[in-house]
């Protein structure tokens, strides 16, 4: 059976939250889950042009922790549901840092900070990265004005850190070294 992908109930500019409160497209919550789905779909063009199979699978895991984000920002979180929604535990943050120390074991060390760039898959990560910290900061600001659980933010920041490194992983891996920012005095 299939559905109708357009409902034409959001033609006004509204859309429901997960418990069933109506909201503007434009609030808050809506801004930071669309981020959240926008960099979901910024990791998976990163997972297709990386040829490492074991970087593909921790995309992978990182493309599903967004989706379980989503859902998150996407419930009123005054409002009690009957939908199982899933959650983000304390291993996939653990996950993301063994995943940076593991990478970072075999880079050089930053001598300074280093510009965006070297191939299409790294400056493809870095954006990810950007869209990433947006994400994150979007997520802030609506956490100042609603409850917002504090590991979603924790994932966020340690996911933008294992975006940056693994930009760094995948030029090292191509032979193409870090582009150092020299500022202009």
């Amino acid at each position: 059976m299939s559905f109708r992908i357009y409902t034409k109930t959001g033609d006004k500019g509204t859309t429901v939250l997960i418990g069933g409160t109506k909201v503007s497209k434009a609030h808050l919550r809506i801004e930071s889950y669309g981020n959240a789905d926008e960099l979901n779909a910024y990791i998976g063009l990163c997972r297709d042009l990386l040829p490492d199979i074991h970087t593909k699978e921790i995309l992978r895991e990182v493309q599903d922790r967004l989706f379980t984000i989503g859902s998150v920002l996407a419930q009123d979180p005054g409002k009690k549901t009957k939908m199982a929604l899933p959650d983000l535990h304390k291993e996939d943050i653990q996950l993301l840092e063994k995943e940076i120390d593991a990478m970072t074991e075999k880079l050089p060390a930053m001598q300074s900070f280093i510009l965006p760039g070297g191939s299409i898959p790294v400056a493809q990560l870095h954006i990810a990265r950007c869209v990433c910290r947006r994400t994150e900061r979007s997520v802030v600001r609506l956490a100042e004005e609603s409850p917002v659980e504090a590991i979603v933010l924790s994932y966020l920041n340690r996911l933008s850190d294992y975006l940056f490194v693994l930009a760094r992983y995948t030029a090292w891996q191509s032979g193409i070294t870090d582009i150092p920012w020299k500022p202009r005095i």
